[in-house]
């Protein structure tokens, strides 16, 4: 595996020549690591010193100084297919301290390998600790840090020599020098950029610990850690210690976080009459914010996505998910699972049964909280929209849920964004401080829909949203005279370090079995979007290719058991996907020619391209943009050609190229761009 050293810049021209040096020194006998600097908008010579020290760096140079976090997660975006280093750029790498911290991720259920840290006067600085809970905060109010830490129950940080001297795991470690492998990266996400500085390493490594990742400690890999401003900052040392209370309770609720709160008040009242900094924190504990203050930050609302899609069974690669997710990074964020369009019934819908007891199980798990500052609820709805009265009763239900909830979550005045038109009942006279209808598609197309009621309560929301977000330009341009300056293009955006190709050796079992050449299509097999007559089409004509359809199915899969080249997989998790679809040699989008699909701007048409795939289409009008990278067909025959001359010629443009062309399509560029918007 490829690696990275991610450096962390700010105002860092003083220490960060000699980092670069020693990681130059440590990156001689390993062949495949190079250096990413990331800088946090310094304003001092840390980019000139950069640029004369380490000449081959990919600099990343943001126009803003977001925290620590922000910077790794902009170097982590900088080298998706790598393990990482992340260093502070005042430590000092030992000559073999790199090659040791591999030996030691390679050790089986290894996430993360941290080194031993010394100060400047070589002494060894105590950079293990264990989990932070309230009873280990009153054990170092009463008894002080080091003493509170020879008892593991009531101290936080390790101190027995013999841990330093010995090789172990963590709860986890000093965030100054610490290597993530590729694998642990890709199940804990990025790290909580709300924290701004300290914590933010705590809370993943304790992340990535519940995963299934161990954080191991290698006292054989040295480095020199600085440090030290955190002890003679105010400021610095009020956030770390107010930090300290935000993520327990981010982690554990409200309770905990209290009696956190209580504890650390108290160690920081003894401590008060030794010097500012334990009455800055003292203070600022007693002025509770939720994250910490930055310079220029007012309060922010919050948001509440009606979605359009239920995160506990749809794929959540979903843009509404997606979106929020991202968002989350920003803004505390509760996305109400679909309320649906109307009650499945027989005749009308498929899999009847299946679909009212997967909605239960959903909403039987009421409110939960996937990842920090991301909530999702599931209310119970009474989806009958043809009849007024009904219509009326489900939306005093549905927000009586909603808003007891939100307020739980001390989101009084949120952003709303509406991507189902049924909430708009829910909505109309919720308080908000902005109303976003996400317009992903013309939900009143929809076939099961009943169309006259859906496509009144789309116009309501045209009529009164603040903000209409549109994927699709046919879609918008449609719908301009109603909307005017109210109309925005968001676009879609992809995952791009999720949606990294994999090798062979990665392969799912089941899809490597299957012989190649593989025709691949992963995602929702629904069956008014996708053209199941052209399916079959394309496996009794290609009989020499194998046929490979991932995804949960709608549409009665039966019809496929004549054809023994093709391969349904059935669902597959999201953190799976791109190693299936990396074992494609031609990945389809076989629509089917409706209205709905016009109007559409598929997210896998990114994913695709992400993973370096060459793409064949049914034509559909945002494809417009793609055609220098996609083969588009318009009739079935045509399709058919274009993944035989696919499978013969390759894709249009090498991988690489496919892949460079969505980089810059990130969900969080596009959720940025939605907080601009609407906030």
């Amino acid at each position: 595996m490829p690696l990275a050293v991610v450096v962390v810049t700010y105002h860092s021209a003083e220490v960060v020549e000699d980092c670069l040096k020693s990681v130059a020194v440590a990156l001689e006998s390993i062949p495949d690591g190079r250096i990413v600097v990331v800088d946090n908008a310094s304003t001092d010579d840390t980019l000139d010193i950069v640029a004369r020290v380490a000449p081959d760096a990919q600099v990343v140079a943001r126009t803003t100084n977001d925290g620590f976090g922000a910077g790794v997660n902009a170097g982590f975006a900088a080298a998706p297919d790598c393990d990482v280093l992340v260093l502070n750029p005042d430590v000092r790498l030992d000559a073999d301290a790199i090659m040791l911290l591999r030996a030691a991720l390679a050790l089986p259920g290894t996430g993360i390998a941290v080194p031993r840290l010394s100060g400047a006067d070589g002494a060894p600085q105590l950079s293990l600790r264990r989990a932070p809970n309230p009873l280990r905060a009153l054990g170092e109010a009463f008894l002080g840090g080091t003493r509170a830490g020879r008892f593991d129950a009531l101290g936080e940080l390790v101190v027995d020599p013999i841990r330093y001297e010995t090789a172990g795991t963590s709860d986890w470690a000093t965030g100054a020098a610490w290597l993530i492998s590729r694998e642990a990266r890709e199940a804990t996400g990025v790290l909580e950029e709300r924290y701004f500085l300290y914590s933010e390493e705590t809370e993943y490594m304790l992340r990535a610990g519940k995963r299934g990742y161990a954080i191991r400690y290698e006292p054989r890999a040295r480095a020199v850690h600085f440090g030290g401003e955190q002890s003679t900052s105010p400021v610095l040392w009020s956030m770390a210690t107010t930090n300290r209370v935000r993520m327990v309770r981010e982690r554990s609720g409200r309770l905990a976080a209290f009696v956190m709160w209580c504890a650390v008040l108290l160690n920081e009242l003894v401590r008060a009459p030794r010097g500012v900094k334990h009455r800055k924190a003292l203070g600022d504990l007693l002025r509770w914010r939720r994250w910490p203050a930055r310079p220029g930050e007012g309060p922010e609302p919050g948001w509440v996505c009606f979605s359009a899609q239920d995160w506990w069974y749809h794929n959540r690669a979903h843009s509404d998910f997606q979106l929020m997710r991202s968002m989350a990074a920003h803004r505390r964020v509760l996305v109400v699972n679909s309320i649906g369009m109307r009650m499945p019934t027989r005749g009308n819908s498929t899999h009847v049964s299946r679909r009212i007891l997967r909605k239960l199980r959903s909403v039987a798990k009421f409110v939960r909280r996937p990842m920090p500052d991301f909530y999702v609820m599931s209310p119970l709805p009474l989806p009958f929209y043809g009849s007024p009265f009904l219509r009326k009763v489900n939306a005093v239900l549905v927000r009586t849920q909603v808003r007891l909830v939100a307020l739980a979550l001390g989101l009084r005045t949120p952003v709303i964004m509406v991507t189902i038109p049924t909430a708009w009942d829910v909505v109309a006279p919720m308080r908000r401080h902005s109303l976003v209808f996400n317009r992903s598609d013309r939900h009143s197309d929809f076939p099961e829909a009943d169309r006259a009621s859906i496509e009144a309560l789309e116009n309501q929301l045209l009529a009164h949203a603040d903000h209409v977000v549109y994927v699709s330009h046919a879609l918008m341009d449609e719908e301009l005279p109603r909307t005017g300056s109210r109309a925005h293009f968001l676009d879609h955006g992809v995952d791009v370090d999720h949606f990294t190709a994999r090798s062979e050796f990665e392969w799912p079992d089941d899809v490597r079995s299957i012989d190649g050449p593989r025709i691949g299509f992963f995602g929702a097999l629904d069956d008014f979007v996708v053209d199941f007559d052209l399916l079959e089409r394309v496996a009794a004509e290609l009989p020499e290719a194998s046929l490979v359809l991932i995804g949960d199915a709608t549409h009665p899969m039966e019809r496929f058991d004549k054809y023994p080249n093709v391969h349904w997989l059935g669902f597959r998790p999201y953190s799976l996907i791109p190693a299936y679809g990396s074992a494609f040699d031609v990945a389809i989008m076989p629509w089917q020619d409706n209205d709905w699909i016009k109007r559409s701007n598929p997210i896998k048409l990114k994913e695709y391209l992400a993973l370096g795939l060459p793409v064949v289409s049914t034509d559909f009008a945002e494809l417009a943009g793609y055609t220098d990278r996609v083969r588009a067909a318009g009739d079935p025959a045509a399709f058919v050609e274009a993944i035989r001359r696919t499978l013969t010629a390759g894709p249009p443009l090498p991988a690489s190229t496919l892949r460079e062309s969505v980089q810059a399509h990130s969900w969080h560029a596009r959720a940025q761009d939605l907080l601009t918007l609407a906030t």
